[in-house]
């Protein structure tokens, strides 16, 4: 377990430095999520004669769970339920604590991302709700669970989400069969979310003087792809070639910010070049469309470097 999350905290470490961003929307995510867990060292009353206290000192443990949430943009509530897990040291059988403490929390989070429209945003949060702890086979001790929450989140695109985080949990004292103790625990973990829905789609469309009709083709993050919306555009921009006769058509590439300049300047080219062959099929000879590759000059919204913005995700198809 150490090994595998090692490897994904390296894994996170290393993504793309390109802390871009993009227009999120709010809507429903659920996720799952694991990780280690420490639980401090504690004295506990054992309720036994010939050791009325011991000192416990647990060792590495695990935690994993599921969460499922809702995200305003900024501001996110969730329902997460975690069970946590460490070996200890003490075995005394017919008590509570014997070689092992498990715990399951049923939480309630409110959480605060200071960065929603970044792909690298780091948030805070805290969590109240039950928790349920044993020290051998059953979750007998009902008690009130809280915790803190600080951790970083990588939007991956508009509906996965990344997250490592570092957490506070702890409970009233457990109270077993006669057996108390305090229960405190620090936990990393790394989680993956699923949010349900898309971005809104840019409307594409025609724009600007009709004697030099301008046509607008919208694209998703790191695409070239033409979607439905965009094809219809395309064959008005066609349609618009063939009632002026003699023309010609300069079809303009760009990108928004995120991501290297080089990279983007060769994905506005791809941009381009997609929408000049969508051109031809519609009956535009290929000789009278010239394209063009800004990448991320000529912006239609101004933004900050390293900023996913689909306004400036398009290709501009002028008609002349």
């Amino acid at each position: 377990m150490g090994n595998a999350l090692a490897a994904a905290v390296v894994a996170v470490v290393a993504l793309p430095a390109i802390a871009q961003a993009q227009s999120p929307a709010p809507g429903v995510y659920i996720g799952a999520e694991g990780g280690l867990n420490w639980l401090l060292n504690f004295n506990a009353n054992t309720n036994v004669a010939a050791a009325p206290v011991v000192g416990v000192t647990p060792g590495t443990g695990w935690a994993a769970g599921g969460v499922i949430g809702y995200d305003f943009v900024g501001p996110r509530v969730e329902l997460e339920g975690v069970y946590r897990w460490n070996p200890t040291n003490v075995g005394v059988p017919g008590t509570a604590i014997n070689n092992q403490i498990g715990q399951l929390g049923i939480m309630a989070n409110l959480l605060y991302d200071f960065m929603p429209a970044s792909v690298i945003t780091p948030y805070i949060g805290a969590g109240a709700g039950i928790g349920f702890v044993d020290g051998s086979s059953s979750l007998s001790s009902t008690v009130f669970a809280y915790q803190g929450i600080i951790g970083l989140g990588w939007l991956v695109d508009t509906n996965f989400r990344v997250n490592l985080d570092g957490r506070y949990y702890g409970t009233s004292n457990p109270s077993i069969n006669g057996q108390q103790w305090t229960n405190n625990n620090f936990s990393v973990m790394l989680g993956l979310q699923f949010k349900f829905g898309s971005a809104p789609q840019l409307p594409s469309g025609f724009h600007g003087d009709p004697s030099r009709p301008t046509f607008m083709v919208f694209f998703d993050w790191d695409r070239s792809n033409l979607s439905q919306q965009a094809l219809a555009t395309i064959a008005q921009a066609a349609d618009a070639y063939k009632t002026k006769g003699s023309a010609r058509i300069t079809a303009t590439g760009h990108t928004d910010t995120s991501g290297p300049e080089a990279y983007n300047m060769a994905l506005s080219l791809r941009r381009a070049n997609a929408v000049k062959d969508a051109l031809v099929r519609n009956g535009v000879p290929a000789q009278a469309i010239s394209v063009i590759g800004m990448g991320e000059k000529g912006l239609l919204a101004p933004t900050a470097d390293g900023v996913r913005e689909p306004q400036n995700r398009r290709v501009e198809i002028l008609v002349r």
